[in-house]
């Protein structure tokens, strides 16, 4: 989650009207080298948060999984160290190691030191690739407090190593003969650029399973030092054993899922489907083994056969009334699971973050290939078919009374307030830009809240309880949720397909919940709520989580507040002890107005979380297996983390 903090420091601006400063090109600061990378991380890792101390463990791990593509590797070991450094080995290829015509140095020294050096850029080293702007390996270098290399090519063992931020502490050399070929990638995060080098495991294993899965027959091993723990990943049957997996908390409706493979000499399609009784549906898409979150061409050349294929086949076979309808997209994906890989050169992304395929080619591609081989398997499975049309049938009926119920409770004017429910203590300012509506967790926290905030500015609406699980019901019991119904009016711009995000009244909808169990229940709730009904607001990123203090800390009269374990040993630390015990906020209840306005909703202070597209499916996932009616899945992932508990709330 992208990290809001906003200084209380005003900006100073000093207008020089004597003209006596002289703007001469000494002024003019050129960064050589790495040195941009240092001084701006987040435009080429998005931040120094968490998840960008993840992105440079993905750079590396995604170099190895191209030499995969290039079919020359089938092993990839990642190792979290105990010394908190991460190394990643591959028996691809090695890094050549020869001296590079245009710099002079050799290519492993060169791939690591100067941006945009890659084997990507139609050199005809790599037909597909994930990383494509080559600057994967040289950022990894750059925000390492140390990184060495080792490759093995060519009948030698060559090393090299780095540090502080990229700078060679000795030329590549030869140290060895070997028989062996690969690369051995080591490195230690600079804890100057990063909040936190504390890697999440489970963040970790997430991303090594799905590249398994996504690499069929590749054997990925991870070892986690700190956890004396081995984990072995290698699927044979690759997308067919993702969609079971994803699954595994739902009831299938046929065993074995629907699988289309379809490849040409520039692109290959693979896709496995697979139809449950769930409500909702769930399209994981990878463009050259990169999640697309947004989706893409590939994703549309996907539905547009789905819907095509399958109304073609309830009306050959009479399952649909002349009289009725066709069936919409939406009512055919109804607890379906789909995961879609692509791969093709050159794709074209939209957006730095690679999170959405534009490649135009796919659409037609994909759709054509999905058309033929989706008639054939509803052909030769007659009574998987009749199970699949029927449960879009009957989807098709719940959504025409999800549309009648929707009525009831969509606005007829954003600037109508007579149409506000009861609950909503509403802003006084009428523009959404500047309007910020806060989903708070009880009738408590919402008294505060009310009493604390920026009126003309800052909504408030309490939700009592727990909100309804959006996984397991349809459109039209949804909306017969009072606390939903609630929100959507508040809200403003509809609900799934009627949303328009041009109605929204507030432009940041923040959720503030309890730092407890209960919180992060409803939180991951109201999550799963938002993404699969109202993405566009995520998409458009006007979806955000407060972040409340842990810790109230005194000494003498002077107020401290602590968001972290960490924060509030470093702040006791600061001011040389406490005079009474740091307080732990239990919940939002126990704050006064004066309290919650200057720690949490002050613009000037607190620290917000945006939600990403990434965000709302990890959660949305991790609900699933938390929340589902299956209990093997849970067991697992509490066995997995029981070892990073550290405050578990006793209930009395």
């Amino acid at each position: 989650m992208a990290d809001e903090r906003t200084s209380t420091q005003p900006e100073m601006h000093h207008i020089n009207t004597h003209g006596t400063e002289q703007y001469t090109g000494e002024q003019i600061q050129v960064l050589e080298g790495l040195e941009a990378v240092r001084r701006r991380p987040g435009m080429y890792i998005g931040g120094t948060s968490q998840r960008g101390l993840h992105h440079l463990i993905w750079e590396i791990i995604d170099n190895a999984v191209d030499e995969r593509l290039a079919g020359y590797c089938d092993k990839i070991v990642v190792t979290l160290h105990s010394d908190g450094s991460v190394s990643v080995s591959d028996n691809g290829r090695g890094i050549p190691v020869d001296i590079h015509p245009k710099t002079g140095i050799s290519t492993v020294e060169t791939v690591y030191t100067m941006l945009h050096a890659g084997g990507k850029f139609g050199t005809g080293a790599y037909k597909v690739s994930g990383g494509l702007h080559g600057v994967g390996a040289a950022v990894v270098n750059a925000l390492s407090q140390k990184l060495y290399i080792q490759v093995k090519q060519n009948g030698g063992v060559y090393e090299v190593e780095f540090q502080n931020g990229g700078k060679a502490v000795y030329p590549l050399r030869r140290i060895g003969d070997t028989k062996e070929h690969g690369t051995f990638v080591r490195f230690w995060p600079d804890p100057e650029i990063f909040e936190t080098v504390e890697f999440d495991v489970e963040a970790i294993l997430t991303r090594l399973r799905d590249t398994a899965f996504l690499n069929q027959g590749l054997f990925i091993q991870f070892l986690d030092e700190k956890a004396n723990a081995e984990y072995r990943f290698k699927y044979n049957d690759g997308l067919q054993t993702f969609v079971q997996y994803l699954n595994r908390s739902r009831e299938p409706l046929h065993t074995k899922p629907i699988y289309i493979f379809k490849a040409s000499d520039t692109q290959e399609m693979e896709l496995a489907i697979q139809y449950t009784d769930a409500y909702s549906e769930n399209i994981l898409s990878f463009a050259n083994n990169i999640r697309t979150v947004e989706g893409g061409t590939h994703e549309t050349g996907l539905k547009t056969a789905l819907t095509r294929v399958i109304n073609n086949y309830a009306r050959k076979y009479k399952l649909l009334k002349e009289s009725e309808d066709n069936l919409s997209g939406e009512d055919i994906r109804e607890g379906m699971t789909a995961i879609l890989s692509v791969k093709l050169q050159e794709p074209q992304f939209e957006g730095q973050t690679k999170t959405k395929l534009g490649s135009s080619e796919m659409e037609t591609f994909v759709a054509t290939a999905v058309s033929e081989g989706l008639a054939e398997f509803l052909e030769e499975n007659p009574t998987v078919a009749k199970r699949i049309v029927e449960k879009a049938i009957s989807a098709s009926r719940a959504r025409e009374a999800a549309r009648k119920a929707r009525e009831l409770v969509r606005r007829k004017s954003a600037l109508e307030i007579t149409a506000l429910p009861g609950k909503l203590t509403d802003c006084s300012s009428r523009d959404p830009s500047e309007s910020e509506l806060f989903l708070v967790e009880g009738d408590s926290a919402g008294g505060s809240a009310k009493m604390g905030r920026d009126r003309r500015i800052q909504a408030v609406l309490p939700l009592r309880g727990k909100i309804l699980n959006v996984e397991k019901a349809r459109l039209d019991k949804i909306l017969a949720n009072e606390e939903i119904r609630t929100l959507i009016t508040a809200v403003g711009a509809g609900i799934g397909d009627d949303f328009d995000i041009s109605k929204c009244r507030y432009h940041k909808v923040i959720i503030m919940t309890d730092a407890d169990v209960d919180g992060s229940h409803i939180r991951t709730l109201l999550l799963t709520f938002f993404f699969r009904y109202m993405r566009p607001l995520i998409e458009a990123g006007y979806l955000y989580i407060a972040n409340p203090p842990l810790y109230m800390i005194k000494k003498g009269k002077q107020v401290y507040y602590a968001y972290s374990e960490q924060e509030k040993d470093q702040v006791i630390a600061r001011i040389g002890g406490v005079t009474d015990k740091p307080q732990r906020y239990k919940g939002l209840g126990e704050m006064n107005p004066e309290q919650l306005w200057e720690t949490t909703m002050d613009p000037t202070k607190r620290i917000l979380y945006k939600v990403t597209m990434e965000d709302a499916a990890e959660a949305t996932a991790l609900f699933e297996t938390l929340m589902g009616e299956k209990v093997e899945p849970r067991r697992e992932f509490i066995q997995r983390n029981a070892h990073l508990v550290q405050n578990l709330d006793t209930i009395g």
